[in-house]
């Protein structure tokens, strides 16, 4: 039988999505939970709650869901403890709270959303060599192309770089956001989940209507020319070069000093990254994309033969270019990046910021240096997230561990797929 008309509005309406965050700097837990439980006052029930907890609160920190779940109500919870907090206080007003207690708290309704929070004990992973379906197990699912991923890890936790090498696999095509847990002295895990703490790795595959758009700010800029690996072993790289030209990295780098400013040269003493190039191709001398570009860490030099330890393995043929840090460069980078974002449609429901431990006041010489740009590039967006030992995000299309990184995973409605187009391009 047909329906009527004019019998619709019997049915039930569609829930409206909603965001709502929390902050308290209370010292004690007690006193921070019952500070957030009252800005909240949410009697609804959320899909899914985030929870981020400065290291302050580490020896109490098992009580801290139990205490959370008497006072608000969630589908899931899912969390960890960060070297800072990141939240929005009562006068929404987003904040980096470092080295200071804190706790941030955002529950969200997510209609449509069909969300799937998994555990992963990080000791026994998957051979990467092997099929899919393994990894699949250990999220408890497989995923659609039009999935998001966010991602938290313990800092205790073995093959770190395995565990996201096989969820790219697994998981090809979805954006992956998130970060390492901070440390601290207590004897447990740092990493929340679902009514207990835990060490390994939890997250949640996001699919349906709602996904995490990833935007990865490394806050570095180039010097120099791009040259090419001619030279390596494991992570060391031995000598590279510039047309013809063949050089050691140290001797490559002298040259390009000579070119610098004064204030540039302070800058490299303690500033000083490599970009590894993420592709073959061949790229500019004077390249400006840092997309192209995965910045590590130089953690070594030999005097004797000129060359340089990177935080990564290295290969012949990959392209590379000297990288500074510094404030000016981490602004304009990431004020680039979120005007890109706030060109898109629809608005973000909320902001997910996780920044390494040495952005913050450190890089910036001042509070709140990057939920302030988000801010100015959202103005209402609830902001909510923390200071990791290594951030999670998407570089040229595949998902890297970086270091003094922005990841941030925006959370956007996902536009609706039309069956019939969707046939007809796939007869097509």
């Amino acid at each position: 039988m047909a329906a009527f008309p004019f019998l619709r509005w019997l049915e039930p309406a569609e829930p409206a999505a909603w965001c709502r965050s929390a902050l308290s700097q209370e010292a004690s837990l007690e006193a921070a939970v019952d500070a957030v439980a009252g800005q909240l006052s949410s009697k609804e029930e959320a899909d899914l709650a985030l929870v981020f907890v400065s290291s302050a609160y580490a020896s109490d920190l098992p009580r801290l869901l139990p205490l959370l779940s008497q006072r608000l109500r969630s589908n899931h919870w899912l969390g960890c403890v960060g070297g800072g907090v990141v939240g929005t206080d009562p006068a929404g007003v987003p904040r980096e709270l470092e080295r200071e207690p804190a706790l941030s708290v955002t529950l969200l309704r997510l209609p449509g959303a069909r969300l799937h929070p998994f555990q992963i004990d990080t000791s026994q992973l998957p051979d990467l060599d092997g099929p899919a379906e393994p990894w699949n197990d250990l999220v408890g699912t497989a995923a659609s192309a039009s999935a998001s991923m966010l991602l938290l890890v313990d800092p205790s936790s073995p093959a770190i770089n395995d565990l996201i090498s096989g969820l790219d696999y697994a998981y090809a095509g979805v954006d992956k956001v998130g970060g390492i847990a901070g440390q601290h002295s207590a004897s447990h895990g740092s990493l929340l989940f679902d009514g207990s703490v835990c060490t390994g790795a939890v997250g949640c595959l996001i699919e349906g209507a709602w996904r995490l758009d990833a935007v990865v700010a490394q806050g570095c800029r180039p010097i120099g020319p791009v040259f090419e690996v001619e030279q390596a072993q494991r992570n060391v790289v031995l000598e590279v070069s510039l047309g013809q030209r063949r050089n050691t990295p140290v001797a490559a780098l002298q040259e390009i000093l000579t070119a610098l400013t004064p204030e540039e040269r302070e800058l490299v003493k303690h500033s000083l990254f490599l970009g590894v190039g993420r592709s073959n191709f061949s790229l500019s001398s004077s390249s400006k994309d840092s997309a192209a570009f995965l910045v590590r860490n130089l953690i070594g030099v030999d005097p004797r033969n000129g060359a340089v330890a990177v935080a990564e393995r290295m290969r012949v043929g990959q392209q590379v270019q000297f990288q500074l840090r510094d404030a000016a460069a981490s602004s304009q980078e990431l004020r680039q990046l979120l005007a890109s974002q706030a060109e898109r449609e629809p608005e973000p429901l909320a902001a997910l910021v996780f920044a390494c431990l040495g952005r913050g006041q450190g890089l910036y010489g001042r509070p709140d240096g990057d939920v302030s740009l988000c801010r100015a590039a959202f103005a209402t967006v609830p902001i909510a997230g923390a200071f990791c030992n290594g951030e999670i995000g998407p570089v040229a299309g595949n998902t890297h561990l970086h270091g003094y990184t922005a990841s941030i995973g925006f959370l956007v409605p996902q536009e609706p797929v039309d069956p019939v187009a969707s046939a007809a391009e796939a007869a097509a």
